[in-house]
């Protein structure tokens, strides 16, 4: 599983052609991508480190709280093209990517682990749509974190 992590003033994801929208203040735009080698154990992985990583000012002005610490926002948006493969030619490969057969049960399934991790609701877009993002990135901070290089 591979994420970005954006520490935003505001998010927000659109799905027009559904008359959809999710919004968050301050806190954390997740980016997900997964791959068919997935397991329960790279999404909570992530999804612990998520809520734990220490990426908001403290007191002091240093980077010392996470997300549950500041009582923030997440919003968690699936996105294939983290696993886009640029090493041939200039059209980007994305077959290490996993088909929404797999990666929308694992999608569905981190959102849960997220929840559970924040204890609170955690915003969404609607997998496979043609969505919309827009974020104030704050700092700027911005986090990559993969479960395959956890060790």
């Amino acid at each position: 599983m591979r994420t970005v992590i954006q520490r935003v003033t505001k998010a927000s994801v659109k799905v027009l052609e559904e008359n959809y929208e999710s919004c968050i203040g301050h806190g954390l735009l997740v980016l997900a991508a997964f791959i068919d080698e997935d397991t329960e154990d790279d999404l909570l992985w992530t999804a612990r480190k998520i809520a734990a990583m220490r990426i908001f000012d403290d007191e002091n002005g240093v980077m010392n709280l996470s997300v549950k610490d500041v009582s923030g926002d997440v919003l968690a948006v699936s996105q294939f093209t983290l696993y886009a493969s640029t090493v041939k030619g200039n059209r980007p490969s994305y077959i290490k990517a996993a088909k929404p057969d797999v990666a929308i049960p694992l999608y569905e399934r981190f959102l849960e682990l997220l929840e559970t991790e924040l204890g609170k609701s955690v915003g969404r877009g609607i997998f496979g749509a043609d969505m919309k993002v827009e974020l104030l990135n704050d700092g700027p901070v911005t986090i990559i974190v993969d479960s395959k290089l956890k060790f």
